[in-house]
């Protein structure tokens, strides 16, 4: 597990490159938030989350278990499921949104193009709407 990246995924260079040519400003992995969100835009108060499908449970293939020591990756990935929907708790509290970018969505082209133009969306109408920190 030494191996498995925590920071600058090739996905969040992915989603960092997108939202700075949509000329949308942001922070990486801040720490003083619950969960360090991977990218965080604090003028729309929008934390993004981009998970590893394997690490954080998702239902595709590339989330599924191992063969071997079935006992510990289930309570390892449940317990991440639990810190996962924790962070989003405390998130929501103080007032911020939350998008999830599942890996296997940002894998393909096709699914890739749908997600990035998904966030543009969210993140438009949240610019639109005047959804600014109070």
């Amino acid at each position: 597990m030494q191996k498995v990246r925590r920071k600058n995924t090739p996905q969040e260079i992915l989603v960092r490159k997108f939202l700075f040519s949509e000329n949308f400003r942001f922070r990486n992995n801040v720490k003083k938030l619950p969960g360090s969100p991977d990218i965080v835009l604090p003028k729309y108060k929008v934390a993004i989350f981009i998970h590893g499908c394997f690490w954080h449970g998702h239902s595709c293939k590339a989330g599924n278990l191992p063969k071997s020591n079935i006992d510990f990756w289930i309570q390892k990935i449940d317990s991440n499921k639990k810190r996962d929907k924790r962070n989003k708790y405390h998130l929501k509290k103080l007032g911020w949104h939350i998008i999830i970018i599942w890996e296997c969505n940002l894998k393909q082209k096709n699914n890739m193009e749908k997600s990035l133009l998904k966030l543009s969306e969210k993140l438009q109408f949240y610019k639109a709407n005047n959804y600014y920190p109070s």
